[in-house]
């Protein structure tokens, strides 16, 4: 389990999954029904990406987001 402090951690995840997967980003935004430019923003680290997206991509690439109460 890795901690993701912010977007540009979590952009970092998704693109190295992207890239162990072998999949171009063109591919990668079709295959999960995303665009190319959201994608690129994702992996970017763009805080402003919408979250439901965002689920849904890092779900494509094995990815799971929990939560955990701090403390």
């Amino acid at each position: 389990m890795t901690k993701v402090n912010d977007a540009v951690q979590l952009g970092q995840l998704i693109r190295q999954r992207r890239k162990a997967a072998g999949l171009t980003l063109k591919d990668a935004a079709a295959m999960s029904g995303v665009g190319v430019r959201f994608l690129s923003e994702l992996e970017r680290g763009k805080p402003t990406s919408q979250i439901g997206l965002t689920i849904h991509v890092m779900q494509l690439f094995g990815l799971e987001l929990f939560v955990e109460t701090r403390g």
